[in-house]
């Protein structure tokens, strides 16, 4: 699939290249990406490059990973985001915002355009959020976003050689009025 840009009030979601290296390494060095992602500790510039120059062209052209730069209008990276495969119709969603920019609400917008175009474009019927418990700034952007916290999954994640627990949610096409590839079929209340 070819990079697709989004946009919304404030921000234009784009792929990222070797021209957002520098961002991206400089966003990086932020402990508490390190801590909560699983991008590597100490992040060094071969990451960084190797995320924009072959990483998200890789997912991109594949059509397993659909990665965006949440980019203010100025042009100024304030997050990143991607959406993955997980399954058939199953994408699973992540994303950090830049030390500076949290708490304005850009990674909810940015959730909502990118799962909005995946539900659309991308063939998806389910986007799952997850991340390890107490990572309460990314919980309330998935609550924000409209995300349906489902639980915790115990030892459900690798981060840096630690067994981790997640928290779970999902977003679904008819959480935001849209239609699903196939029909869906609750379990009785």
């Amino acid at each position: 699939m070819d990079p697709v840009t989004l946009t919304t009030d404030r921000l234009l979601l784009r792929t990222v290249g070797p021209q957002d290296t520098d961002a991206v390494y400089d966003a990086c060095q932020d402990p508490e990406i390190q801590r909560w992602t699983t991008i590597p500790s100490p992040y060094l510039r071969e990451h960084a490059r190797g995320f924009t120059e072959q990483m998200v062209r890789d997912g991109w052209a594949d059509g397993s990973a659909f990665t965006f730069g949440v980019f203010l209008r100025s042009g100024e990276l304030a997050g990143m985001l991607g959406i993955t495969e997980r399954a058939l119709g199953t994408a699973e969603i992540g994303f950090w915002a830049v030390r500076e920019h949290r708490g304005r609400g850009y990674v909810t917008e940015a959730a909502l355009a990118a799962c909005r175009w995946a539900f659309a474009h991308a063939a998806v019927d389910r986007v799952e959020w997850r991340a390890e418990v107490g990572n309460r700034g990314s919980r309330a952007v998935a609550e924000h976003a409209g995300f349906r916290i489902e639980g915790t999954l115990r030892s459900a994640m690798n981060n840096k050689g630690v067994r981790r627990d997640l928290w779970v949610g999902s977003l679904l096409p008819s959480d935001l009025g849209l239609p699903s590839t196939a029909p869906y079929l609750p379990a009785p209340a």
